[in-house]
């Protein structure tokens, strides 16, 4: 049966990566305009939050943290560890480095995983979404685990590409719902049942 769902997931990352690899420069430049505009709107009236750096092929979150930071709000960047956890650095726009998975990450004080504990929304990237919140990842469950471990946790969104928030998504007992989904075309809520 994990086999299965494992095959499955791969599958659907597969085709993901594909089709987000082979998005026009334009269609990219577009969704990153809306996405921040629609992030934006989300973080409004927040004091801090957990974000991530993203990579070429995602949805782009600089804008939006470069204004976040403009606006007063703290951030916190994920910080891959070898133990599976995330330990957070503030984001301060200037210079990135990658952690050990590679994944960018800013050069400012590293926090440890309890850093996140107080933040009052938590943005995190996703290969797709499907209709009842459960988000799938790319494979290595550190957001899961976080996400899994936390006695209060704050509203949670992941930023996909619209084609992404679809019906079903295969999952396992250890994955984590979110509670909605920021695209190039909206907020979406979701309905968050753990």
């Amino acid at each position: 049966m994990a086999a299965g769902i494992d095959n499955e997931k791969r599958a659907l990352r597969a085709e993901i990566r594909e089709r987000r690899r082979i998005t026009p420069s334009h269609e990219r430049e577009a969704a990153t305009v809306a996405v921040t505009g629609h992030l934006q709107q989300l973080a409004g009236g927040i004091r801090s939050m957990a974000a991530y750096l993203s990579t070429p092929d995602e949805p782009n979150t600089r804008e939006f943290l470069g204004w976040a930071c403009d606006q007063g709000i703290r951030v916190l960047i994920p910080y891959s560890r070898e133990d599976g956890l995330l330990d957070w650095a503030p984001y301060d726009g200037k210079e990135e480095a990658e952690d050990l998975l590679g994944m960018p990450v800013p050069t400012t004080e590293l926090l440890g995983p309890i850093a996140i504990n107080d933040v009052d929304l938590i943005v995190v990237p996703a290969a797709a979404v499907d209709q009842s919140g459960m988000r799938m990842g790319w494979g290595r469950g550190y957001f899961d685990k976080t996400l899994g471990s936390m006695e209060k946790c704050p509203p949670v969104y992941a930023v996909i590409f619209d084609s992404e928030l679809v019906e079903s998504v295969p999952s396992e007992v250890h994955d984590q719902r979110v509670d909605g989904v920021v695209t190039p075309s909206g907020i979406h809520k979701l309905p968050r049942a753990n």
